[in-house]
Order: C-alpha cells, then sequence, then structure tokens
C-alpha cells in the first residue's frame, strides 16, 4: 500500500533534525530498506514511519521470527491479510505456503500464489492458519499430518474457523479456545476435549493462539507481538495501521507472560498532561489515550502517541526517548526528546 501523505515529525521532534541525522525504514523486505533519509515522516516508498538508523539494529533483532502463514483455496482475505500486515511492519519474516504451489483463489476474487508446498516448506518458527473453506485444510490427511511433523514450533496460531486445523490436529487438545462465533457450536460440539469460549477476541494459552472471526485476527497479532516484543512495539504497529480500534488486552490470557499485567494506570499519566511550548513558539498538548491508557501529543490538531517505558521515561513512534523532569514544588515543568538533547520543551500550565 502506497500511501499519499507524510506524517508530521512527532510533538517532540519538530526542528531537530541535523546534518549527521539519518533516518531509516524498518526492515519490510523492499528496496527502501537501503535508502537513508535526512529527516523523521514517512517513507515514500512503504509508508512506514521512519526510524533512526542508530535504533535499526536493535529494531532487526527484537523482531526475527520465521511465520508460515499455510492457504488453502478459499481463505478469507481479512482473515491472513490483517496479520500479514501486524507482522510485516513488526519486523517478522512471513511466507505462504499451501497443499501445493497451484494458485489459489480468496473469496472469489483475490489470486495468490503460494510462495512454497507442504513438500518444500522452510523451517517457521509459527505456524498460522486461517478461515474460509477450512476444511479444505482440516480435513485432509496430508496437510494435518504436514502440521503434526513440524518439529520446534514456538508458537501455533489461528484466526477464524482456522482454529479447527489446530483442533484436528490434537494441538487444542486440553486447551481453551475459541472461533468464528458462526462456528463456535460445531467446534464444541466436534472437539469435546477443547474448552471452547464463545465470547473472546483472543484465546491465549502460552504457545497457542486463537482467535474470533476475521477483524478479531488483527487482535490476536497484535497480542502476539506484545508477548515477543513488547507492548509499546505492537502499539507501533496499531498507529502504522491506523487501527484505531485496539485494546490493549482485550482478549483471554492464560499464561503468565501477559504482556498487559505491568500496563500503566490512567491515574500515573495524568501528571504529565499539559501544554509545552516548543523552541520555535508552537503549543503541544499532552493528552491521555483512555482506551490504550497512553499519552498522545496534540499538534495543529495531529495527534501522535507517546509510549510509556517507565516513571518519566516515554518513546515515540520513531523510538526516540522522552525524558520529563520535575522541580521540588511541582512534578512535571518540561521534558526533551533523545532526538535532541540540547533543546527543552517546557511546560507553560
Amino acid at each position: 500500500m502506497k500511501f499519499t501523505y507524510l506524517i508530521i515529525l512527532i510533538a517532540i521532534s519538530f526542528s531537530w533534525a541535523q546534518n549527521n541525522t539519518k533516518f531509516v525504514c524498518p526492515p519490510c523486505n523492499n528496496e527502501c530498506d537501503d535508502l537513508k533519509f535526512d529527516k523523521t515522516g514517512t517513507c515514500n516508498h512503504c509508508g512506514m514511519t521512519l526510524i533512526l538508523e542508530q535504533n535499526l539494529k536493535n529494531h532487526k533483532t527484537e523482531s526475527k521470527m520465521i511465520i508460515a502463514f499455510y492457504l488453502q483455496d478459499g481463505v478469507e482475505v481479512l482473515d491472513f491479510a490483517g496479520p500479514m500486515e501486524v507482522f510485516a511492519y513488526a519486523g517478522y519474516e512471513v511466507f505462504t505456503v499451501s497443499k501445493s504451489k497451484d494458485p489459489i483463489v480468496s473469496q472469489g476474487i483475490l489470486k495468490i500464489i503460494p510462495d512454497y508446498d507442504i513438500n518444500d516448506a522452510p523451517k517457521a518458527d509459527i505456524l498460522a492458519f486461517f478461515g474460509g473453506n477450512s476444511q479444505a485444510a482440516s480435513k485432509d490427511p496430508d496437510v494435518i499430518n504436514w502440521l503434526k511433523s513440524q518439529q520446534n514450533i514456538e508458537y501455533h496460531f489461528s484466526v477464524c474457523t482456522g482454529a479447527f486445523v489446530l483442533a484436528e490436529a490434537g494441538i487444542l487438545d486440553g486447551k481453551t479456545a475459541t472461533t468464528f462465533h458462526n462456528a463456535l457450536d460445531n467446534f464444541e460440539q466436534d472437539y469435546p476435549k477443547i474448552k471452547v469460549l464463545k465470547d473472546a477476541r483472543f484465546v491465549d494459552n502460552g504457545k497457542v493462539i486463537t482467535t474470533a472471526g476475521i477483524s478479531a485476527g488483527i487482535d490476536g497479532a497484535l497480542h502476539l507481538v506484545a508477548k515477543l516484543d513488547g507492548l509499546n512495539a505492537a502499539r507501533r504497529a496499531a498507529y502504522y495501521m491506523e487501527y484505531d480500534k485496539w485494546v490493549p488486552g482485550e482478549g483471554i490470557t492464560l499464561s503468565d507472560d501477559n504482556p498487559y499485567k505491568n500496563i500503566v494506570d490512567i491515574e500515573k499519566l495524568v501528571e504529565y498532561t499539559g501544554t509545552y511550548k516548543l523552541p520555535d513558539g508552537k503549543n503541544v498538548v499532552l493528552k491521555i489515550n483512555e482506551r490504550e491508557k497512553s499519552l498522545y501529543a496534540l499538534v495543529d490538531g495531529n495527534k501522535y502517541p507517546l509510549y510509556y517505558i517507565n516513571k518519566d521515561l516515554f518513546e515515540d513512534v520513531s523510538e526516540n526517548i522522552i525524558t520529563f523532569k520535575g522541580s521540588k514544588n511541582i512534578d512535571i515543568v518540561s521534558f526533551k526528546s533523545s532526538g535532541n538533547t540540547d533543546k527543552i520543551y517546557n511546560r507553560v500550565d
């Protein structure tokens, strides 16, 4: 997707680009991976938010899982395309696999040529299955045997009726799971060894994540990114996608590695809200996003998120560190950005 707009500088990033500061596109497996930019914004090739070149190494090493998307003929477009968007932006390597390399058709419209078939697919860390004619996979002995034969899989992931494939392979036995709302009763009847939840966006058993139908797959994918790379990495992906309906943690997490257990309370964010003055005279208003329990900067009517790290430390979408400072009498009086430590943004209210 090519975006025709450029994101204005994040509130705390105005006027700080210097000649020796370079920005790069996060890895997206396109030609723009090798480009460098003189100022922040978005890549005019792929639309991703640019990050500091010095942060590229961390971005690459944090997200290096390889995910195999199994697609069958008739697969639901958004079932796989939504999570694919999330994982691609987060830096994961994604490939498609099907029973054969013959073209498959999604919803009678979109033709897809799989990268691999079940005979030559490389090793993956995560296996993902999706709805839309899912019986073509769940009732195919060759596909189920291939799934069972995969060794050392870190995570299994399903969207919609893709859960039937995991169930048929026995991966969900003794676990809690969910699926598309129209298929819940059949799921419960066909697989009595599974505890089926009928009102959950996703269910996380630790190493196995199932989601409800279609759009819920985006929530599940963001949840998996939050587990692996931290909540702020998932928030950046959601911001890039303009997915402003996501509520972090709006699912069932049954494992100990819950990425939301330490999410900051809104009450702790209140002290950072207010109006701050930039060196060029612009006012930046910091407010609370109650849905995400995070801060955002309001500049000329545009919203830019700030993500909590710990007390008095935040980061923006370009992974710059924002440091707030107080005084003896006032909790917060100013902040500065790691992008330009010489400039102080003073609170004016």
